[in-house]
């Protein structure tokens, strides 16, 4: 973003903590509040109905939310909440639009992390579609590697359930597949990423083309 377009930001954006499973957007409903983060992780997750729901997307320190407004809409398609406690910018969503009305220059940077995001959603729908539950976690645990410090990170067996869209047995029996081939090491609640290129590997190209995009359209991803 150019330093034209953040001093025009700038004024209005608040500082704020996010709590675990604080709701960010609701789908259906008007986008009052966009968030740009800088630590932790949302996930963006769509709902056939009540309790069949898996993850689409994984916003981190990366992106933001409001990709509705960006776009031209007011609400959003799907939920989005915190899974990772987070640090973000804060923005009222009218004071946003106004923001993307008087700049082309915001709008289009901005437009350029909706067209990587909805790349990222397209390489999880492909590995959901064609890969075993191992080789997405794989790929999952990656990806939040790249969005938060250190090689380690707080998740439940239950919240992988959601991300994975699968029961949770078949998650514990993951984890227990990666942490026999020495890839991670999955403790009650926490897991730390031991082996990173084999993980990648095990992802079998569902990582990196969305991310190689992000580095040419946006700018480096971590």
């Amino acid at each position: 973003m150019c330093s034209a377009d953040l001093a025009l930001l700038q004024p209005h954006l608040e500082s704020v903590s996010l709590g675990l499973k604080t709701h960010l957007e609701v789908a259906g409903s008007p986008i009052r509040t966009v968030y740009f983060f800088e630590s932790g992780l949302g996930s963006v997750v769509g709902e056939l109905r009540p309790g069949i729901e898996a993850e689409i997307g994984i916003i981190g320190c990366e992106g933001m939310t409001g990709s509705a407004l960006i776009m031209g809409d007011d609400r959003s398609t799907h939920d989005c909440y915190v899974q990772l406690e987070a640090r973000a910018f804060v923005i009222d969503a009218g004071l946003f639009t106004k923001a993307l009305l008087t700049s082309p220059t915001l709008r289009s940077f901005l437009l350029r992390y909706v067209h990587y995001f909805h790349l990222q959603a397209s390489f999880t729908a492909l590995s959901n579609a064609r890969m075993n539950i191992v080789d997405r976690l794989s790929r999952w645990l990656v990806m939040c590697d790249d969005r938060v410090d250190g090689n380690s990170f707080a998740i439940t067996h239950e919240f992988l359930s959601v991300m994975l869209g699968v029961r949770r047995p078949g998650v514990t029996i993951a984890l227990q597949t990666l942490e026999g081939q020495g890839l991670i090491r999955s403790r009650r609640g926490e897991v730390v990423i031991l082996d990173r290129a084999r993980l990648i590997a095990l992802a079998d190209g569902s990582y990196g083309r969305a991310e190689a995009e992000y580095a040419r359209l946006v700018g480096k991803l971590h």
